[in-house]
């Protein structure tokens, strides 16, 4: 059985109450996890295309106000 099925099988037998702390604490750890994904991509320049047409449209006037 891989770590995944395991994980899965575990999972599964949690209590009602456990199951929500882990659904916390994996919520917590997800978001964590994609906030590290994207500082690391804002630090390698992955989004800075983006970033330039966003201001592009911006001065352009292309852009709505929320």
């Amino acid at each position: 059985m891989n770590v995944i099925s395991k994980i899965e099988v575990a999972v599964a037998k949690l209590s009602r109450e456990d199951l929500s702390v882990f659904r916390d604490w994996f919520q917590e750890f997800d978001i964590q996890a994609w906030d590290k994904q994207f500082e690391n991509d804002v630090s390698a320049g992955r989004l800075d295309a983006l970033a330039d047409e966003a201001l592009r449209d911006l001065r352009a006037g292309r852009c709505t106000d929320l």
